[in-house]
């Protein structure tokens, strides 16, 4: 059994998988005369990819090949997205989504952690080794050196707490898990 081809722009995508999506776009019809071409245009500092849908009915099909997406490098990329029709142009939507890295190709050194795991953990490991010591700054042969202070550390510390829990939120919500922040409430009938 195939997969379902999603209808909206995907929320993340993999280096070297098959990226695949419908859109339809009542106003600009794939199969009017002249044709309307959706065109999604991706940029970041990792580099520029245009994606042309072709015409599924109505509907506007992406598709690009695992052998195309290989070659794209993984990182945080905006789009927008506009029609053509050789005539007109008009821009029918924009956002931004992460391309991950093929997990094939990440070798030994790749780690997965996410910007505000590794963060945390290096928070927390500061705040470990500080625990032992009380010098907040001290100066030695003309050299002086000051730490951060407890109390900001620890604001960093809940700023990215909140954001981890998020990303596991996130995260068990996409394998179909229920999200944990939910709280369910029962009444009962006296």
């Amino acid at each position: 059994m195939a997969a379902e081809i999603p209808t909206t722009e995907p929320g993340e995508l993999i280096a070297g998988d098959t990226w695949q999506w419908r859109k339809s776009l009542p106003d600009y019809p794939a199969n009017a005369v002249p044709a309307w071409v959706l065109t999604y245009y991706l940029r970041s500092p990792e580099g520029e990819i245009s994606i042309v849908a072709s015409a599924s009915g109505a509907d506007h099909a992406v598709t690009v090949a695992k052998a195309t997406t290989a070659g794209y490098k993984a990182g945080y990329y905006g789009w927008d997205a506009a029609v053509d029709n050789g005539t007109e142009r008009h821009a029918v939507g924009h956002g931004a989504f992460p391309v991950k890295p093929d997990p094939t190709k990440t070798g030994s050194g790749f780690d997965p952690r996410s910007h505000a795991r590794k963060t945390l953990e290096a928070i927390e490991a500061v705040i470990e080794k500080r625990a032992t010591r009380d010098q907040e700054e001290y100066t030695i042969g003309g050299r002086s050196l000051k730490r951060t202070p407890i109390e900001e550390l620890l604001v960093f510390k809940d700023r990215y707490v909140a954001e981890v829990a998020g990303e596991d939120a996130a995260a068990k919500i996409a394998a179909g898990l229920t999200n944990p922040r939910n709280v369910g409430i029962r009444f009962n009938r006296i």
